[in-house]
């Protein structure tokens, strides 16, 4: 793929935005503007490979390709635009364009790619029932029409994926540098439409009505990414299609395939075949990840599945065509156990080993490649070289995170290696190990990104570093002046929590919907030129089928999109949660299991002065008001009122508590133990008094 070769600066601030003008035409259009450009690092979409239809079985694409209109409410000026990601100035104007099938949408000349635009706004319009017709522009001036427009000069403030919006009751006019940007004005568009009429399609309207509207938007970063897991539970080609049309919707470009780890190996290399002949497959388990039993000896490894060459042409030019760049993750030197399945060879003891199908294995059975075996670097040299042709984005991703050094320590070709190296440690020999793959790397014409433990025993030298283990790894790696992308897992971890854990299925840790959208993920101490841009990452050990993983992705993603498209000094969770809320219910009538903890009620256990366990009741959300009782009965709005900490009533077993928001309840009414909260609490404490009080 072709890449910009920007400087990846760019200002969290905003210059000031040109106005709009009416032309002689009747059309609206903005006037140039100057002063410093935006200039994030960004990627155009790569050349389009042959593309086929994907596999039966998962949520039909058609709904998800026309949710961006699905559930949208009416927008008006008294209201507001109810866009997520909020866009950078929205200004009203007076009128209103009505958009019917005859409407035409203007292409601009010379520009192929620009069509893909209209493209997306024709998915948006089949769920009203009718589409628009696309054709080139003419010299001739149209009214009444949608024209997309590249602009000529070009506007140094929009960057590569910035637009300008301009809507009258004459006609819409979309504006930007490149066919990005008008792709994004798009999805802005779309979020503009009213709600389809229902029910469809007998009662489809002719035509719909679009505010009288001037927007200007630009991104804060140029890498606005979700990771999906597709090692640990295999998601097929038409899963991977659904989950890039909704990240398209809110302005998200990159999507890192997490494509090969101890549970799987997920991508056809036609040079070592063993990969997916043996290392996509492992035996089936079910229940609890890290609870399951090893492979039993003779036990058919049935479950799993990989990507073919051609379905991946087929998902890249997918991706293509909605802006949206996949980025490959192939693990090593640790996360390796399903490539030493295959290659067993490749390890320091020979093995055999089998796929791990989620049993505890870490540290007793070696999952790391060996770095004193040359046939490690020719088995990724070859690798590599066919994932470089596949992925035509800039970036390989090669993970490097939590190797286990402790094989490499006993291995005679590890110790003779570190002698050969002048190596003074273990760390140092993963440096090694990265430093020589970063070289294959970049062989292929690649560039080489990893998680932060690429920066134990020395960075190399041109890697960029994804940074999961909090900021620290950024913030080491900016000082070096490497280039990073934020993805902390405290708050960018989509598989974590986000409600309470007696409503949730099993997993660890917790990033509620709030949290997510809150949190800032660049601190002060790293250099803004060097960021690319931020990552939420689902890993799907708990995750094994696309409904659940929706769940977990939404809405909190909502808030990754807003804080890597919108500048921070715009953070209003009330304002947010108003728009989010719009956004779910979108995406819930589309078919999308979007989650709804966020209305859940939240029991926070804890100790007064006098050693006794009281209860704090809260809610992520203002307008809220928790019901509840310590009785084997389900609360409504007429049960009593949470206003200050309880004490647990003598002989009380559960608290039920439910959250009521204008007037009815919301959310999942929520049962707690109480030794289950004494247990949360994690001190002795006291229930209540020995003895009543007098």
């Amino acid at each position: 793929m072709k890449t910009t070769a920007t400087d990846p600066a760019r200002e969290v601030g905003r210059p000031a935005l040109p106005p709009a003008r009416i032309s002689d035409t009747g059309l609206p259009t903005f006037t140039q503007g100057s002063g410093q450009g935006i200039g994030t690092r960004r990627q155009l979409g790569p050349n389009v490979s042959p593309r086929r239809s994907g596999l039966p079985g998962a949520l039909p694409l058609v709904g998800i390709c026309c949710l961006m209109s699905a559930a949208l409410f009416a927008v008006s000026p008294a209201a507001g635009p109810r866009l997520i990601p909020q866009a950078t100035q929205v200004t009203w104007e007076a009128g209103t364009f009505e958009l019917t099938e005859r409407t035409p949408v203007l292409l601009p000349p010379n520009c192929p790619t620009a069509a893909w635009a209209a493209a997306a706004l024709n998915r948006h319009l089949a769920m009203h029932g009718f589409q628009v017709r696309v054709q080139a522009s003419s010299e001739k001036p149209a009214r009444r029409a949608i024209q997309l427009r590249i602009l000529s000069p070009t506007d140094p403030q929009l960057g590569e994926e910035g637009y300008q919006l301009a809507i009258s009751g004459k006609g819409v006019v979309l504006a930007a540098n490149q066919p990005a940007g008008l792709f994004y004005g798009v999805q802005t568009l779309a979020q503009l439409l009213p709600a389809p009429a229902k029910p469809a399609p007998s009662a489809v309207p002719s035509r719909l009505e679009l505010p009288g509207v001037r927007i200007v938007d630009t991104p804060r970063f140029g890498w606005r990414g979700l990771l999906l897991d597709v090692s640990r539970h295999f998601f097929t080609t038409t899963e991977v299609k659904a989950s890039i049309e909704t990240m398209a919707l809110f302005k998200f470009n990159h999507l890192q395939l997490h494509l090969t780890d101890d549970q799987g190996w997920r991508l056809e290399v036609k040079a070592r075949p063993q990969l997916t002949a043996v290392g996509a497959w492992r035996v089936p388990r079910q229940g609890n990840w890290w609870s399951y039993d090893p492979p039993l000896p003779g036990e058919a490894a049935t479950d799993g599945g990989f990507f073919t060459q051609a379905e991946i042409r087929d998902l890249v030019a997918f991706a293509c065509e909605r802006f949206i760049t996949l980025v490959p993750e192939i693990e090593t030197p640790g996360h390796s156990l399903a490539t030493l399945a295959a290659y067993p060879e490749l390890s320091c003891g020979g093995g055999p080993f089998q796929v791990n199908p989620g049993s505890r294995f870490y540290g007793r059975i070696e999952n790391t490649l060996c770095p004193g075996n040359d046939a490690t670097f020719a088995f990724l040299d070859q690798v590599i070289g066919e994932v470089a042709g596949l992925f035509p984005g800039t970036y390989i991703h090669i993970g490097g995170d939590e190797a286990f050094h402790g094989f490499w320590g006993k291995c005679p070709k590890c110790k003779q290696r570190m002698v050969g190296e002048n190596l003074k440690s273990l760390a140092e020999l993963q440096s090694y190990f990265v430093k020589r793959v970063e070289k294959i790397v970049e062989s292929k014409g690649k560039r080489l990104i990893g998680w932060d433990e690429i920066l134990d025993g020395g960075l190399a030298p041109n890697a960029t570093v994804m940074s999961w283990r909090g900021t620290a790894g950024a913030e080491t790696a900016s000082k070096l002046g490497h280039l990073v992308v934020l993805s902390p897992s405290s708050h960018y971890y989509l598989d974590l929590y986000q409600g309470d854990p007696a409503l949730e299925s099993s997993t660890y840790s917790q990033a509620r919907l709030r949290e997510v959208y809150q949190f800032e993920p660049v601190p002060a101490s790293v250099s803004p030129q060097l960021v690319l841009g931020i990552q939420g990452n689902l890993w799907t050990e708990s995750i094994p089928t696309l409904r659940q993983a929706q769940y977990m992705t939404w809405p909190r993603a909502l808030a990754i999109a807003e804080s890597a498209w919108s500048a921070p000094v715009r953070k209003d969770w009330p304002e947010f949660f108003s728009r989010a809320e719009v956004q779910m219910e979108r995406l819930t009538q589309a078919g999308i299991n979007c989650a709804r903890s966020v209305y859940d009620p939240i029991v926070t256990p804890k100790k007064d002065a006098e050693g006794f366990l009281v209860l704090e009741l809260s809610s992520e959300l203002e307008e809220v008001s928790l019901h509840y009782t310590f009785a084997t009965a389900n609360p409504d709005p007429t049960y009593p009122a949470y206003q200050a900490p309880l004490r647990i009533p003598r002989n009380a077993a559960e608290i039920r508590v439910v959250s009521v928001r204008h007037g009815r309840a919301v959310g999942r009414q929520l049962n707690l133990p109480i030794p289950e909260l004494v247990k949360r609490l994690g001190t002795a404490c006291k229930l209540y008094p020995e003895k009543d009080a007098p």
